[in-house]
């Protein structure tokens, strides 16, 4: 029976961990349902469940099980991304939530590298397995583990050496998913094969006919296991029963990537321009069009950012109560400062205050960059997606600032000040150039994971192939810009949302359960 997760053991507090014994896994469910009984887990969402995986070939074939759930992970990515501490570690090593201030950013959805987060449908928040800590608080066991018919799930304290959990870590070979992502997983598995706990080992039914259930995956955010062009297994292995998943992030982070980009790169551009003598400091595009577009697009984004919140009225807790490994949270407040900067710099024009501007340069410069490249961080924190682990990732939000600043000047200096959009259109076409060449290096260069490849496969071949080569077209096209004159700035900009598109949604498009 379990003790109190503060009791101690000879001056060690209790550690939860979780054995799944898969020799004794009969695939009976009883963990699934007992866990919607007492948690109170809508239909259409489950916080456990178990796959089935066909292994081998008829007549000499048997069925693999895995039963998928949270990971409790002692270094947890989804409590590092959580910008509120909605998701959290207790003492005890059990990873819970609070959902009265979860905001619905779902960021822990996007780094669990196990796909074991969903949003409730009911009440909007997110929630996962918290190891039944209620239960575990008055001295029971997770209703998994009191309902399974063959004791094939077990929980012990990995700091009592009697336990049978830490023998068996201790002595047996068990195993535990995605090791490689160095989150330190509490859920061990024995006897599990391979093709259950890799989810592109095993293939997919002819059809994407699963037992149950017909998984089609053909939507943009769909994501089922198993891959069309990638099986690693040794072993014949069929995918037979499996639960479909949802992509986190939709077109709403795909735009917001974009208004940032004019956003943070209007006023790096003109910025820039001034100092470097190319335009003059009282010129009407660094006095008014600058800043003003900039603030038109840092709103957008703000807007952008709102509507993708499951609870938007919580958005003031990122603020009041902030979780500062969050790059949510650091984003939230370089934004909120870059945009008293702008409008400062419009309060300054308005009353032709131009040594105050160049005080607001020192502070405008440096936020205009934090303001473009921190989704690089952002995008980091979620673990669970290799596409977007690429170091050169900041630069190439730079440029993209650059590419789209430039542009959108350019369309309004032909009408203020029309001798600067020369200027401004080759800055548009070199940084179509070094996009470009980002691009060709990033999908021809060799990959570190299968994840990477095949999340490449998805935006140039597979389901976003449109968005990723109407993007370079477009994109090659502002490279004459300089040449072709004002009406190739447009292109280069729909372009680049393509690419924002086509990147952000392969990136979760590869199956993690």
């Amino acid at each position: 029976m379990p003790t109190s997760p503060t009791a101690e053991r000879q001056g060690q507090k209790v550690v939860w961990a979780k054995l799944i014994d898969h020799t004794r896994c009969i695939g009976c469910h009883a963990c699934t349902t007992a866990c919607k009984s007492e948690n109170d887990v809508p239909v259409g969402v489950t916080r456990t469940y178990v796959k089935y995986v066909d292994v081998g070939k008829f007549p000499q074939v048997r069925r693999a099980f895995q039963v998928t759930r949270c990971n409790q992970c002692e270094d947890a990515p989804c409590v590092n991304a959580c910008p509120t501490a909605a998701m959290y570690t207790r003492p005890d090593g059990i990873v819970d939530f609070n959902k009265s201030i979860c905001i619905g950013c779902k960021a822990c959805i996007a780094a669990c590298p196990y796909d074991a987060i969903f949003i409730n449908p009911e009440d909007e928040a997110a929630e996962k397995c918290n190891f039944c800590a209620h239960r575990i608080d008055v001295g029971l066991e997770p209703a998994c583990v009191v309902v399974c018919p063959t004791e094939a799930i077990l929980i012990g304290d990995l700091n009592d050496s009697s336990s049978a959990v830490t023998r068996a870590v201790a002595r047996e070979p068990v195993t535990v998913r995605r090791p490689e992502k160095g989150t330190r997983p509490k859920l061990f598995y024995s006897g599990a094969h391979q093709a259950t706990l890799d989810p592109l080992a095993a293939k997919r039914p002819e059809g994407d006919l699963f037992m149950w259930s017909e998984q089609q995956g053909k939507g943009t955010q769909e994501v089922v296991s198993g891959h069309p062009e990638h099986a690693n297994s040794s072993a014949a292995a069929m995918l037979s029963y499996d639960v479909r998943h949802t992509a986190p992030w939709d077109w709403r982070v795909s735009l917001y990537t974009w208004t940032k980009g004019i956003a943070s790169g209007s006023y790096l551009v003109a910025l820039l321009l001034v100092l470097a003598g190319i335009m003059s400091p009282d010129s009407p595009i660094w006095q008014w069009s600058a800043p003003i577009l900039s603030v038109t697009f840092l709103a957008a984004t703000g807007g952008l950012l709102l509507s993708d919140l499951t609870h938007p009225e919580r958005f003031h807790l990122i603020f009041t109560r902030p979780q500062w490994n969050s790059w949510l949270v650091k984003g939230a407040f370089i934004i909120t400062g870059y945009g008293l900067v702008l409008g400062l710099h419009i309060f300054t024009s308005f009353f032709e205050l131009l040594n105050t501007q160049r005080l607001l340069m020192l502070l405008g410069l440096p936020l205009a960059v934090l303001s473009a490249v921190y989704t690089a961080y952002l995008f980091a924190q979620a673990k669970a997606r290799d596409l977007w682990q690429s170091p050169l990732l900041p630069v190439q939000l730079i440029v993209q600032a650059l590419l789209a600043g430039a542009a959108a000047l350019a369309l309004t200096a032909a009408f203020l000040e029309p001798g600067l959009v020369n200027p401004l259109l080759k800055i548009t076409s070199a940084s179509c150039l070094i996009h470009l060449l980002i691009m060709w290096g990033e999908v021809t260069l060799g990959h570190v994971t299968t994840h990477t490849e095949l999340a490449i496969r998805e935006m140039t071949r597979g389901r976003f192939k449109s968005y990723f080569w109407f993007s370079v077209a477009a994109l090659a096209l502002g490279l004459l810009a300089p040449w072709m004159g004002l009406w190739v700035a447009p292109p280069a900009l729909v372009g680049l949302i393509a690419y924002e598109h086509a990147y952000v949604q392969a990136g979760q498009s590869i199956p993690l359960a």
